[in-house]
């Protein structure tokens, strides 16, 4: 946020402050109940930016940095204050031309509710780009004759009780200016106040030159201020340039104190003439009133002095010495004042940081206490032969505790030259930019084609070097100290440096005795390690000794010993190694190795100091770390609890730690080894005890020394190991707690076990031994919590969460690793480790390793906790030991990945485990079944089904067996298996399917046909193709099904033509097709109805002979719906007499005359058809014609060929007349039911169905005749039946010889003839032909009967 006040311009000069820092801690810090626990503020100011970060331990804080410029102005030293109010918070800043008030809600205000759950929180500096910082009420100018003079050199601020603001500025002539604020929410006027010691009187218009005042020496400059509100006062403190302290009441503008610091400093001769501009002033309250600490800067000769305010009679105040504290180094960069201790922080002469401590009361020989800070980066990056540069560069850059994120992103802005600004980067995409950038720029910088390999390797260390050295120099600035903050509340420490800030953290007692530089580990005379004096001398004479090890371990063995653990070598053999190297050196280490063993002779009870440290270093513990703890008491208290330590700030401060002390072990283990490997080779030069001592060390020391440095190897590799990507919904990255980039950091396998799993489980633990009221102490609350975590990550422990973790964040890399790191040595949870590496092989796609992992692990289900949940937690049926259990999982898992080959194996395998328990045998056989069955194992799917001990498991496994090898069309493997005692259910099995399922879609009833014909089964074989064939014609009424129904019906006849003929039948299937569906309850239908009681059908018996009426009938159905598809649908369920009909009508008449045979019906019906169409066609046109082609050619035609082009009436006529040859009737039926037809519809009889029917019946035809009104062609005909009785012609008649004596008796049909003379007699008056033919008729008649009365005559004569 950029802002320039009105009035302000740039001073001449440059005028120039150092950078600094400070930060305000909130005032209820340390409660656990409130939502600014563990939250502070910290800022720091360069030039005229100031930069403010608000900070919480607990949870992120979202918008929680902000950046002001201030145009034109420079902020001074102290010139950022921040004080809270009940409803706000208040940020006061003091630059050499302005002052500035920001005024933002408090915490408490912006979450109105008392429960806040949330996992982010909103900063107060969220909404601050909403303030005016313009607005005159907050934003006023120094007065310009002040600018003129010069300006203020330092400066401090404080919000009265009544809410105004005070900036106190001191003049660089000396004396103090407080400019005021009325409060924010009220309106007021700003007032001007010089505090000097000649006048009390008020000046509004600003400070006056210093020539009209005169009593003011430059002597008298404030170097640094202070201010506390005591007893309705402000007090004002100004350690000044003479170095005296002089303290004003700003109630009474006058100063009540005066004291020269030089008073209590010994050997003070010469430095009143030095001007201090180095001192530094520090305030803190006591709980005897106020304490003041004063640097004095001195060359060579810093000192701390500590005074306490005392108030004496009549508002007179005095100071008291408290202790006066001496320093040597040279630039202090910052201190703080507690009630107890005093921490400063310096850079020495190699810009290096220095943190130390004091207690100023209570102190040996004003000695101060080390800060052991973390080391810089390596300047270089050492690159084995078999390393490639660019993977080590990289390794290095973005390894945890090295280099910060903005450190390599400003080295790579000036790498790339150029001037875009690199935001919202994850740390995988920062570390692909930064190898595009270094490998872009040495690819353009090579103009040869064509180079060495080793040529080539040389560029690239060249080019990462640079790029490394550019970010060795950013760290370095980024690491700069400006400031140190310690809370009175909590009391964190804080190093605040210019691109991030350090947490300092308590040290532990044997990581103190080790880091310690030597003045100190010589100086002390007691170690909180043990009680005993003796053994604590002990224990610091061995920590020496350690301490001369570590110093003749060169680099190259110590990065052999590093390498031998990672690669699971002997720690003792290493241990060997090294010391076999330490023994051949030079002459230099041989007297390190004499000072050792000279040391070591000073020690009365190695063993028992061994024992000590090795004790004090073991994290094992018998309590379960991972436990839940009892239940904290309180909604509040555990939603508070559930937040605690929480934000990636904490979680990186937290693992940074348990980083930092497993590296300092490991170093400490290794160097014991060695020491205990150097005291085996002296034996009984250092040991008083003699050869006991001796074994006790080999078999007893020695492997728990070899076991702790494996377990702080392995601690510290994991705290180095970083997390892999995984999807954003399994895992978040964790935004760096460094606000100027958006950058992600890399997070460790360790922070997210104490993100994910470990801070709920480490924070119910120590809530469940103390009182939740208690405040919250930084030293003691990091300290528990770092032992805890360590703890859990202890490998010797039997809590198991941290291997869980990263399976369930799916790390499989590192837990492979991890599993790999203990195995050869780490004798707890083995079967549970095997368990988690089987499943990273899984995840891997490495099945086979897995299966071994998960076989080894089965071992040692009943011994350990965590594969003991894991069985427990089935929600099946529990199986009748751990062990099935576990293989339940396995198997589950195996299913999961798609591995059936492996649930086989392993299932075979658990069978063996399950031998006294069937139901678990039950349910391994039918899994081995099912997965032989995926696999397409048909024939050992089938044994595993026979070897099912279940019979309803079985019954399912034959039943999927059936459907899936249906469905794979593997049907010879399921009609050849042998079905032992299981041939009944497998055909109920597929006539229930055949039966419930649609006929197209599935072929069971083909399935159950062969399964039958390959038994021999004809009978059941033709009678499931008869039922096939019934139901295709009820319910697939296509020209598919009709086939498939003609099909079925030729089987079902082979099938019984295979039988001897007394057994060659078969049972009707039910008529309707309603079977028994499986699983249908026998009370109700399948609309939920109560069922009528039950019909007892008829059993009907079919043989041979029904089986080929139903064929033929099929047969005819398939043939009408090939030449007319629409009438398929009708035809599938037709009865014979109504097939007839289908058939007549479509012009099928061989058809239909075939079923008329098979069924023994009347061909009437096939004849008055055709002879219907043959009239059609007579009378219709062409297109008439054309169609009739079609069904006459479906027609069996005469065999004659015609010479002469016919139409297609010719030979309907024809098929017609060949009908009448071919089915001849009695009585000329069929001639008859023809005739009748036509006449009926008026078409003239054809001369050749008259002359065949003369034939059969002329007395019928006279009929028919008579019948129609037909009288000519009846006289004709009469005519010409009596000439044929004569014996003219009567070969047309069928008479077979005429009227004679000799021949066989003849007749005429006399009613049809007297009918036709009647008729006659009745028309001759009004048809003269009626008359004539009557005559001629009558003429004839008589002269028959003539002839018959001489036949008879000459018959009776020769009788």
């Amino acid at each position: 946020m950029d802002f320039l006040s009105a009035g302000v311009s740039a001073l001449p000069g440059g005028v120039k402050f150092p950078d600094s820092a400070g930060a305000f801690h909130y005032e209820e810090s340390g409660t656990l109940l409130s939502v600014t626990s563990n939250r502070f503020i910290h800022w720091c100011t360069s030039g005229d930016r100031v930069q403010l970060v608000e900070q919480s331990l607990d949870t992120n804080l979202l918008n929680n940095a902000v950046r002001l410029q201030l145009s034109h102005c420079i902020v001074l030293p102290g010139g950022v204050h921040v004080h809270e109010t009940l409803n706000n918070v208040v940020i006061l800043v003091s630059t050499n031309q302005s002052v500035h008030r920001l005024v933002l809600p408090h915490p408490s205000r912006m979450y109105r509710s008392e429960l806040v759950t949330e996992l982010h929180m909103q900063s107060i500096f969220t909404d601050v780009g909403k303030l005016s910082l313009q607005d005159p009420s907050h934003s006023v100018l120094i007065p310009s004759s002040v600018g003129q003079a010069g300006s203020p050199s330092t400066s401090t601020a404080w919000l009265s009780q009544s809410g105004e603001a005070h900036y106190a500025l001191a003049s660089p002539a000396g004396g103090i200016m407080v400019v005021s604020l009325p409060p924010h929410d009220t309106q007021g006027s700003v007032s001007v106040v010089e505090l000097k010691r000649s006048s009390m009187m008020q000046r509004l218009s600003g400070w006056m030159p210093s020539s009209i005042r005169g009593e003011q020496s430059p002597a008298d400059l404030a170097l640094s201020l202070a201010v506390r509100e005591l007893e309705e006062d402000s007090f004002i403190f100004a350690l000044c340039q003479d170095h005296k302290l002089r303290m004003w009441s700003f109630r009474e503008q006058a100063c009540l104190l005066e004291a020269d610091m030089l008073d209590y400093m010994p050997a003070c001769r010469g430095l009143k003439r030095l001007s201090g501009q180095g001192h530094r002033l520090r305030l803190s309250p006591s709980p005897s009133g106020l304490c003041l600490c004063v640097y004095l800067a001195v060359p060579q000769r810093g000192q701390f002095t500590v005074l306490q305010l005392v108030s004496t009679d009549s508002s007179r105040y005095s100071l008291d010495h408290v202790s006066s504290l001496f320093t040597t180094q040279e630039t202090l960069v910052d201190f703080a004042l507690t009630s107890t201790d005093i921490w400063a922080v310096w850079v020495d002469d190699s810009n290096t940081t220095v943190v130390k401590y004091i207690d100023f009361e209570h102190n040996t020989a004003g000695q101060w206490n080390q800060v052991f800070v973390q080391p810089p980066p390596e300047e270089e990056v050492h690159i084995g032969v078999d390393q490639d540069p660019r993977e080590t560069y990289l390794e290095v850059l973005f390894s945890p505790l090295h280099f910060t994120a903005s450190a390599i992103v400003k080295a790579l802005q000036i790498y790339r030259r150029g001037s875009e600004r690199i935001t919202d980067l994850s740390w995988d995409s920062l570390k692909k930019e930064v190898t595009v950038a270094v490998e872009s720029e040495l690819q353009s910088s090579v103009t040869e084609f064509e180079f060495s390999q080793e040529d080539y390797r040389q560029l690239q260390v060249e080019f990462w070097s640079k790029f490394y050295a550019c970010c060795l120099q950013y760290q370095e600035v980024q690491s700069l100290p400006l400031g140190l903050t310690v809370s009175q509340n909590t009391g964190l420490i804080c190093l605040l440096k210019k691109g991030f800030v350090s947490f300092l953290l308590p040290c532990f007692a044997v990581d103190h005795l080790y880091l310690s530089y030597d003045e100190y580990l010589f100086s002390e005379e007691e170690t909180p390690i043990t009680e005993e004096p003796e053994l604590g001398r002990d224990v610091l004479q061995l920590v020496q000794c350690l301490r001369l090890v570590s110093d003749a371990v060169s680099g190259e063995m110590a990065y052999e010993m590093e390498k031998a653990l990672e690669h699971l070598q002997s720690p003792e053999r290493a241990a060997d190694l090294v010391l076999e190297n330490m023994l051949s050196n030079d002459k230099s280490v041989n007297n390190v190795i004499e000072d050792i063993q000279n040391k070591l002779q000073d020690i009365r009870n190695p063993m028992g100091a061994m024992m000590v440290l090795l004790r004090e270093m073991d994290l094992e513990t018998d309590s379960d770390v991972g436990g839940e703890g009892t239940l904290v008491p309180g909604l509040n208290l555990r939603i508070s609890l559930s937040q605690l330590l929480g934000s990636s700030s904490a979680v990186s401060v937290v693992c940074q730690a348990v980083c930092h002390m497993t590296m300092t072990r490991t170093l400490f283990c290794r160097d014991l080894l060695i020491l205990q490997k150097l005291y085996l080779r002296f034996g009984d030069n250092v040991f008083l005890g003699g050869g006991a001592q001796l074994l006790q060390l080999q078999q007893d020391l020695i492997p728990r020394s070899s076991n702790l440095l494996s377990s702080y190897y392995l601690l510290k590799h994991i705290s180095q190991s970083l997390a892999s990507s995984v999807p954003i919904d399994i895992i978040e990255c964790e935004v760096l707690t460094v606000p100027f980039y958006t950058v992600l950091s890399p997070q460790t396998v360790v922070e997210l076990f104490y993100q994910t799993a470990a801070r709920k489980l480490i924070i119910s633990q120590i809530y469940s031994q103390q009182q939740s009221n208690a405040p919250l102490r930084w030293s003691h609350m990091i300290s528990n919590v770092v032992v805890l975590l360590a703890q859990l990550l202890w490998p010797s422990n039997p809590g198991f969460q941290f291997p869980e973790c990263l399976m369930a964040n799916c790390q499989y890399t590192q837990l492979q690793d991890y599993v790999r790191l203990i195995g050869p040595w780490c004798q707890v949870n083995i079967g549970s480790c095997r368990f988690m590496l089987g499943q990273c092989y899984l995840a891997n796609g490495e099945g086979q390793k897995a299966l071994q992992c998960f076989q080894e692990a089965a071992t040692e289900v009943e011994k350990e906790e965590f594969l003991l949940k894991l069985t427990g937690s089935e929600e099946e049926e529990a199986a009748s030991t751990p062990r099935l259990q576990y293989y339940n999982k396995v198997l589950r898992l195996l299913e999961d990945v798609g591995l059936p080959e492996l649930v086989i194996q392993l299932a075979s395998l658990a069978i063996t485990e399950a031998a006294s328990d069937a139901n678990s045998q039950a349910a391994l056989w039918t899994r081995i079944f099912k997965h032989h069955l995926d696999l397409g194992h048909n024939s050992e799917a089938y044994e595993a089904l026979t070897q099912n001990p279940d019979c309803s498991m079985q019954l399912d496994c034959l039943r999927q067996l059936v459907v899936v090898l249906c469905e794979r069309s593997q049907l010879q493997d399921l009609v050849q298996f042998s079905y032992v005692n299981l041939h009944d259910e497998v055909v109920g099995i597929i006539e229930s399917r055949a039966r419930g399922l649609d006929l197209l879609a599935h072929n069971y009833y083909e399935l159950l046909y062969a399964f039958h014909i390959n038994r021999h089964n004809y009978r059941k074989a033709g009678t499931v193709m008869f039922e096939f064939g019934m139901r295709l014609g009820r319910e697939v009424r296509t020209h598919l099904g009709l086939q498939k129904q003609v099909n079925c019906y030729l089987a079902a006849l082979n099938c019984l033509r295979l039988i001897r003929p007394e057994y060659a039948w078969i049972v009707q299937p039910t008529s309707g097709a309603v079977y028994e569906r499986p699983g249908a309850s026998p009370k109700r239908n399948s609309d939920g109805e109560f069922s009528s009681d039950p019909v007892k059908h008829q059993v009907d018996i079919l043989e041979l002979k029904d089986l080929e009426k139903e064929y033929i009938l099929s047969r005819s159905r398939l043939t009408l719906a090939q030449h007319h598809p629409p009438s398929a649908a009708i035809a599938g369920s037709a009865s014979a007499v109504e097939m007839v009909a289908l058939l007549v009508q479509t012009g099928l008449f061989d058809s239909a005359l075939s079923i008329c045979q098979t069924f023994k019906l009347n061909l009437t019906s096939v004849f008055e058809g055709l002879t219907f169409k043959c009239i059609k066609l007579q009378f219709r046109g062409e297109e008439s014609q054309n169609e009739a082609w079609s069904w006459l050619a479906a027609n069996q035609l005469s065999s004659v060929v015609n010479t002469k082009e016919s139409s297609a009436t010719d030979e309907a006529w024809q098929l017609l007349a060949s009908y009448l040859d071919r089915y001849p009737s009695a009585n000329g039926q069929h001639h008859r039911c023809v005739i009748n037809k036509l006449l009926s519809h008026g078409v003239p009889l054809p001369d050749w169905l008259i002359k065949s029917y003369k034939e059969v019946d002329a007395a019928s035809l006279l009929r028919l005749y008579l019948n129609f009104d037909l009288l000519d062609a009846a006289a004709e005909l009469v005519l010409e039946y009596v000439d044929a009785l004569l014996g003219r012609g009567h070969q047309y008649f069928g008479i077979e010889s005429p009227l004679s004596a000799t021949s066989s008796s003849v007749w005429l049909p006399y009613t049809s003839i007297d009918q036709l003379l009647r008729h006659f007699l009745l028309t001759r008056h009004f048809l003269l032909t009626h008359h004539f033919l009557s005559t001629y008729l009558r003429d004839k008649l008589d002269d028959y009967h003539k002839l018959v009365e001489q036949t008879t005559k000459r018959r009776l004569v020769s009788r």
